[in-house]
């Protein structure tokens, strides 16, 4: 998906600009590579500097409510520094480092419903314009993978996902936000739990799992939330159904609240996480687990298109806006 748009600050007849990135899902901590596309324009400009910013949809809770916006959350300057003839066309190669925190967009191929874009500033004869903005697509690191599969594996059914502004307490977060992935409980919790949230926390040394479990509201008391973490290196060789099975029945016995000591319950998490949440296109999606794995399904008349078509709104509705 790309916009290309006419340098607005310097009018009809600026150069135009193209930003192609290389095919297939990057991977947080990888490297996001591409290049940059220019084609002149009536006459000679000085390309001053090529800049990515990388954006995120993020919803952000306050007391009145949910509000989405636009959060950018890395930035890098490629090229710049040469002229730009009439008519002339330059590419400039990049490749850049993703954060090892960057969400996970897709799986198995099917978009969870998170955007994330690459937007292309030029810095042109003084003026900065965002001239390009492309869908950036990221797929999950080997043990996000593993975890997720072993909890298809487990009966775990995909309700959404979305990035929530804010940070987790107890932990090493580093972006202004994290990625929440809902998952419906199987048979044998769902009496215990409406949902589990499940938040991954990457690093070069290994990966923070998060899960949250809400607490059902008895007769005399109120629904809760309980949290667990736990850490695992990047390629780990476990057997993951039994590992993250412990970790779900670890997160039960905090919510009976039998299991204080065991673990690593973060207690500083408190009720960060509480709210309502966004039933967007994830909804409809369940995952399945199966001969091949775990893989997400489309059941209910939803499609991965309507993922597409969302993702495309988002862009053209922030293109509008500049």
């Amino acid at each position: 998906m790309v916009f290309k748009r006419l340098l607005g600050s310097l009018g009809v007849g600026g150069p135009t600009v193209d930003t192609v990135l290389r095919s297939g899902p990057a991977t947080p901590g990888g490297s996001l590579a591409g290049e940059v596309r220019l084609k002149g324009g009536d006459s000679d400009f000085d390309i001053e500097e090529i800049t990515l910013e990388l954006v995120a949809r993020v919803e952000a809770e306050h007391g009145e409510g949910e509000s989405e916006g636009t959060v950018a959350f890395d930035r890098f300057t490629v090229g710049g520094g040469f002229r730009l003839g009439a008519g002339a066309e330059h590419a400039v190669p990049f490749s850049v480092p993703l954060h090892w925190e960057t969400p996970v967009t897709e799986l198995y191929g099917q978009p969870l419903g998170i955007v994330l874009g690459v937007r292309t500033e030029l810095a042109v004869a003084g003026a900065k314009d965002k001239g390009d903005l492309d869908q950036l697509t990221v797929g999950p690191l080997p043990a996000q993978e593993a975890v997720l599969e072993a909890l298809g594996q487990l009966g775990f059914g995909f309700r959404s996902a979305d990035l929530e502004y804010g940070r987790i307490g107890g932990t090493g977060q580093q972006l202004p936000f994290y990625q929440e992935i809902e998952l419906t409980p199987p048979a044998q919790y769902a009496h215990q739990v409406n949902e589990i949230e499940l938040t991954f926390l990457a690093s070069p040394a290994g990966m923070d799992v998060v899960l949250e479990a809400d607490k059902r509201g008895g007769l005399f008391s109120e629904g809760r939330d309980t949290l667990t973490r736990f850490t695992v290196g990047h390629h780990d060789a476990r057997d993951w159904n039994a590992e993250v099975d412990g970790w779900i029945r670890q997160l039960i016995e905090y919510r009976l609240g039998h299991g204080a000591a065991h673990g690593h319950h973060d207690p500083s998490h408190g009720t960060h996480h509480e709210g309502g949440h966004r039933s967007g296109p994830g909804m409809g999606t369940v995952v399945a687990a199966g001969a091949a794995g775990l893989a997400v399904g489309v059941v209910g008349g939803m499609v991965a298109a309507e993922v597409v078509d969302e993702v495309g709104d988002f862009f053209e509705g922030d293109a509008e806006e500049e």
